[in-house]
C-alpha cells in the first residue's frame, strides 16, 4: 500500500508515526507558560489518540543531563515502551540511534512532530527528515520556543519548504478517517 501523493496530503494512523522532541524540564521553564500549557495539552491529547490508533510514538530527549528529562506532565501519558533517544545534536537525524528508531516500521513514512523548540530542532530535523523522502507534518499547537516570534518564523520557513503545517484536531481526526471508525467517540471526546 502506498501514500497517495497529493498536494495537501492528510495524515493516516496506518502510515504515521507520532514523534515528541525535546520536550524537557530545563527547556519547559522558560517557555510562555500560556504557549506551554496549550503545547503540552496537546501532546498529550495526540499521544492518547495514537495509542488508541495504534500509531508508533517515538521521543527524543537534548542532552538529559543538562536540560533535563521529558517533562512529567507529558511522561507519564507516554507509553513505558517510548524509551527515548538521548542526542546533542539539533536535528534529530543525526543522533545515533535515531534513524533505527524510525524505520521500525518502514511503511510509516508520515512522521508527526511536536515538542520544542520550534526555530532548533523541530525546523532541523523536519527538514532532515524531508531529505529522507518523509512526509513531515508540524503540530502547530503542539509545538513552542522561548519566543513566539522564532516559533513563528520556524513554521513560516517550513511551510515554505514543503512541510505540512496543521493542528492537533484536525491529526487525531485525520487518523480516524470515518466517524464509523470504533474509535471515534473516545478520540473525538478529547475535544469536547
Amino acid at each position: 500500500m502506498s501514500i497517495h501523493q497529493a498536494p495537501m496530503p492528510l495524515c493516516n494512523a496506518g502510515f504515521s508515526q507520532l514523534m515528541i522532541i525535546d520536550a524537557q524540564e530545563s527547556l519547559a521553564a522558560v517557555m510562555p507558560k500560556d504557549e506551554l500549557a496549550v503545547a503540552v495539552a496537546n501532546i498529550n491529547r495526540l499521544v492518547q489518540a495514537a495509542e488508541i490508533l495504534s500509531v508508533p510514538i517515538i521521543s527524543t530527549e537534548q542532552y538529559p543531563h543538562g536540560l533535563g528529562r521529558t517533562i512529567d506532565p507529558i511522561r507519564e501519558h507516554l507509553p513505558e515502551t517510548v524509551a527515548p533517544t538521548e542526542k546533542t545534536c539539533f536535528s534529530c537525524c543525526t543522533a545515533a540511534g535515531f534513524e533505527r528508531a524510525l524505520t521500525q516500521q518502514p511503511e510509516r513514512k508520515q512522521v508527526v512532530l511536536t515538542g520544542m523548540e520550534a526555530h532548533i530542532c523541530i525546523v532541523q530535523t523536519a527538514s532532515g527528515l524531508q531529505r529522507w523522502g518523509y512526509q513531515v507534518f508540524v503540530v502547530a499547537d503542539a509545538i513552542c520556543s522561548r519566543h513566539p516570534a522564532n516559533r513563528q518564523n520556524a513554521l513560516e520557513r517550513m511551510r515554505h519548504s514543503g512541510i505540512h503545517v496543521t493542528n492537533t484536531e484536525s491529526v487525531a481526526f485525520e487518523w480516524l478517517g470515518d466517524s464509523t471508525n470504533p474509535h471515534f467517540r473516545e478520540v473525538s471526546r478529547m475535544f469536547k
